[in-house]
């Protein structure tokens, strides 16, 4: 769990740091919508995002899922996926980020997750963000990862790879709960 300390308090969770951020350090670019029905769709896709669709994603990480159970939940990827790309749509209203024509809240969200993402499409042979599917995405993923800001703190496919592997390990080695 990130904790982010500032003025000696601690600040917990990905999602509250950034909203945090965005309200403490006021001299910069606003993160989150000024328009408060813009502000809720984009806090709403945030929690998608973070409390449903990644859930899915992070379990084909830990490499429990085998034949149709992973499958299934490949397909619960692929159409959280679809849905995000119709949030882009909307979201964007025709400009390259989520938040309009710069990075904001929600870029910031999903962006955060692309790493996993090609991790994970390595790891099933199966690409997640699709030309044919969510070819929004595509372009989003593109632009998100080619700012300045976004390539110093990407991480490393391998690097990500490798910790996947200690978790599928240590999720091998536990005792299986008894029925």
């Amino acid at each position: 769990m990130p904790v982010l300390i500032h003025a000696d308090k601690p600040i917990c969770e990905s999602l509250i740091i950034v909203q945090y951020i965005d309200a403490v350090w006021t001299n910069g670019p606003t993160l989150l919508p000024s328009d408060p029905y813009d502000r809720a769709i984009a806090l709403f896709w945030a929690a998608y995002i973070d409390d449903k669709w990644f859930p899915s994603v992070i379990g084909i990480a830990r490499g429990q899922l085998e034949g149709k159970a992973k499958e299934a939940v490949i397909e619960q990827i692929s159409a959280g996926l679809v849905l995000l790309e119709e949030a882009f749509e909307k979201c964007s209203k025709g400009k390259g980020f989520f938040s309009g024509e710069k990075i904001g809240y929600l870029d910031i969200v999903l962006g955060s997750f692309l790493g996993w993402i090609s991790m994970t499409e390595k790891m099933i042979g199966t690409k997640l963000i699709d030309e044919a599917k969510t070819p929004c995405l595509v372009g989003w993923a593109e632009r998100f990862c080619a700012d300045n800001a976004v390539k110093e703190v990407m991480p490393e496919i391998e690097k990500l790879e490798e910790f996947a592997k200690l978790l599928q390990a240590m999720y091998r080695a536990r005792p299986k709960p008894k029925l």
